[in-house]
């Protein structure tokens, strides 16, 4: 194994280990406490009809805790990184939204007082980034392992 290789699969390590903590703790911010309060900050942005905000409500901290497990136990790497880097694509587009229309709302990531902000937005697209690194980074090590 060349060096090159070796800090590739460190870089990815940290970038998998610390993304799936996130998730893993986003979902459980979420899970502790009833859905509806995780309800009414997705109706804050005021995008879905009120049955599809219970559905998201409900159904995303279980698929970010998934997600996160599988990010961290290095489980379908590519797909799980994919499936990060889209959600957290998504969620920093709606943030940015927000902001943009000064909205002053909950951003809904982790539990309540977490108003969107300049700060926000840097963490999140600094999460997005490294999710795409890492999505990147797991199809070119996948690339370069069946080359050999």
């Amino acid at each position: 194994m060349t060096s090159s290789s070796k800090t590739l699969r460190a870089v990815m390590l940290v970038l998998r280990i610390a993304l799936g903590a996130v998730f893993v703790y986003a979902a459980w911010t979420k899970l502790r406490t009833p859905w509806e309060l995780f309800a009414m900050s997705i109706d804050s942005y005021q995008l879905l009809p009120l049955k599809a905000v219970e559905l998201v409500a409900r159904t995303l901290p279980w698929f970010e805790l998934a997600v996160g497990l599988l990010l961290i136990a290095g489980f379908c790497l590519r797909s799980a990184s994919a499936a990060t880097a889209l959600l957290l694509a998504v969620f920093f587009g709606l943030m940015v939204r927000a902001y943009a229309k000064g909205m002053e709302i909950n951003c809904g990531c982790f539990g309540a007082n977490d108003i969107i902000s300049w700060k926000t937005l840097l963490r999140d697209g600094s999460m997005l980034a490294a999710a795409l690194a890492l999505t990147v980074l797991s199809f070119v090590q996948r690339r370069n392992a069946t080359a050999r």
